[in-house]
C-alpha cells in the first residue's frame, strides 16, 4: 500500500475519533450488560459504516457533495452543508471535544473542579487548535505522520493493559432499555458521535489530500475506500475494546453516585478508573495525553473543513471580507465559549439537532449512492427529502410516529417519497 494513502488513511482517523468515539463506547458496553454484541453492533454500524459509505459516495462526485447536492437544489446544498458544518464545527463538536479533554486530562488531578480550571485548560487547548489550522496546507503531515501515532500507540498502551487486569471479570448487568432492543440504542448511539455528518465534511478534506499527495491523476474513489478502510477498520477496533472495558470494569454503587453527585459522564468515569487500574499513578497522564490529542485532532479537522467550506460560500458578508483565517479565529471563539458550559449541558443540547440532520443527511446519501447505480429523477430526490423532514422536525417536536423507539421513523416516508416520486415522473414522462 502506498505510504501517502496510510498516512492519509491515520489523518482520517485522527479526525474521526474525537470526544464521542472516547467517551460512548464504554458508556454503552457499561451499560449493555450482557446485550454487549447486538448494542456494539448497532453503534458500530451508524458509528463506522455509515461515514465510510458517505465517504466513497462523496468521491464518486465530481466536486463532491457541494455539487452533488446542488444538482437537488442549490438551495438544499447551501441549507443543509450549512446546518452540518455549524452542527459538527463550532456549536457541538468543537465545543464538545475541549470539555470531554478537560474532563479527562485535568478533573482527575483535581479535588474541586471548578469553571476556573476549565477557563485557563481552554485557553490553551484552543490556542494550540487555532495554530494547527490556520495553515491546512501542512495538515496531512502534522496529523497523519505526527499526531496520529502517539495517538493509536497510546490507545492501544491503554487497552492491552485494562484487558490484562479486567480478562476475568463477567459483564456488567443491562440497564432498563437493553433487553428489547439493545441493537437499536446501539444504532441511536452511534448517531451522538456525529461521524456520519463528519464525513460529509471530512471528504472534502480527504480527497484534497489525495490530489496533494497522490496527484490529479489518482482515482479518488479507490484512494478514499483504501484511505477510509484504514481509518474505520481502526475505529471499529477501538470501539470494541473500549465497549468491552466498559461491560467488564466492576463500579460499585458508591461510585455510580458519586459519578451523578459530580455531574460526571459514565464514559469519562470508565476511562479514568480503567487508566488507574492499568498504570497505577501514570494512568492519569496516560489518558489525559490520548483525550487530548484524539479531541484536538478532531477540532482541527471540523475547524478546517467549516471554515474552508465558509469561506468559499460566504467570502463576504454585510460588505465585510471574511478571509479563510477570520473563518477559523471565529469558529474557534465559538467553540471556547461554548466548551465553558461544560460537557454534559453540550451534548445535551446537541441531541435534537442531531435528530432532525441526521435522517436528512441519511437519506440524501442513500439516494446519492442509489443515483450512482441507476440515476433517479431530481423531483424523486426532492419529494424523498422533503417528507423526511418534515417528519424529522415533527418526530422531535413530540409527535408519536411509528417506529420513533427505534430512530427509524423516517425510513418507510424516505421510500414512499422515492416511489411516489419515481411515479409522478413517469406519468409527466
Amino acid at each position: 500500500m502506498n505510504k501517502n494513502t496510510l498516512i492519509i488513511g491515520f489523518m482520517l482517523f485522527a479526525f474521526f475519533f474525537g470526544s464521542g468515539n472516547l467517551i460512548f463506547p464504554p458508556k454503552l458496553g457499561f451499560e449493555s450488560g450482557q446485550f454487549f454484541i447486538p448494542a456494539m453492533l448497532g453503534f458500530i454500524l451508524t458509528g463506522v459504516g455509515l461515514p465510510l459509505a458517505v465517504l466513497m459516495i462523496g468521491s464518486k462526485y465530481d466536486g463532491g457533495y457541494q455539487h452533488a447536492l446542488a444538482k437537488i437544489h442549490p438551495w438544499f446544498s447551501v441549507a443543509l452543508l450549512s446546518a452540518i458544518y455549524l452542527t459538527i464545527a463550532p456549536f457541538f463538536v468543537i465545543p464538545r471535544t475541549g470539555a470531554v479533554a478537560y474532563e479527562m486530562a485535568v478533573v482527575p488531578f483535581l479535588d474541586t473542579p471548578s469553571w476556573v480550571n476549565l477557563l485557563i485548560f481552554t485557553v490553551i487547548y484552543y490556542a494550540i487548535s487555532l495554530w494547527l489550522s490556520i495553515n491546512p496546507s501542512k495538515l496531512v503531515d502534522r496529523i497523519g505522520s505526527v499526531l496520529t501515532p502517539v495517538l493509536l500507540v497510546t490507545v492501544l498502551a491503554l487497552i492491552v493493559m485494562s484487558f490484562a487486569k479486567l480478562g476475568g471479570n463477567p459483564a456488567s448487568v443491562a440497564t432498563d432499555g437493553y433487553q428489547s432492543k439493545a441493537f437499536f440504542v446501539g444504532f441511536l448511539e452511534g448517531y451522538n458521535t456525529m461521524d456520519m455528518i463528519a464525513s460529509v465534511a471530512f471528504s472534502v478534506i480527504v480527497m484534497s489530500a489525495i490530489s496533494q499527495k497522490l496527484g490529479e491523476r489518482a482515482d479518488l474513489f479507490v484512494e478514499t475506500t483504501k484511505s477510509g478502510l484504514i481509518a474505520t477498520s481502526a475505529l471499529a477496533l477501538i470501539y470494541l475494546s473500549l465497549g468491552w472495558i466498559g461491560n467488564h470494569l466492576p463500579l460499585s454503587a458508591d461510585e455510580l453516585t458519586q459519578v451523578a453527585g459530580r455531574g460526571q459522564n459514565i464514559g469519562t468515569f470508565i476511562l479514568n478508573k480503567s487508566a488507574v487500574l492499568g498504570f497505577g499513578s501514570a494512568g492519569g497522564v496516560v489518558l489525559g495525553l490520548i483525550a487530548s490529542l484524539a479531541c484536538l485532532t478532531t477540532t482541527v479537522g471540523l475547524t478546517v473543513s467549516a471554515s474552508e467550506y465558509f469561506h468559499e460560500m460566504f467570502p463576504k458578508i454585510g460588505g465585510v471580507n471574511l478571509s479563510y483565517k477570520a473563518y477559523v479565529i471565529l469558529f474557534t471563539l465559538i467553540g471556547f465559549v461554548l466548551a465553558n458550559q461544560g460537557l454534559s449541558a453540550v451534548i445535551s443540547k446537541s441531541i435534537p439537532v442531531l435528530l432532525v440532520l441526521y435522517p436528512i443527511t441519511m437519506t440524501a446519501m442513500i439516494l446519492l449512492g442509489l443515483n450512482i447505480m441507476k440515476p433517479l429523477p431530481v423531483f424523486a430526490k426532492r419529494v424523498s427529502i422533503g417528507l423526511v423532514t418534515v417528519v424529522s422536525v415533527l418526530s422531535v417536536a413530540g409527535i408519536n410516529i411509528p417506529l420513533k423507539e427505534y430512530s427509524m421513523e423516517w425510513l418507510p416516508f424516505a421510500i414512499v417519497g422515492l416511489i411516489a416520486g419515481l411515479i409522478f415522473d413517469k406519468i409527466k414522462k
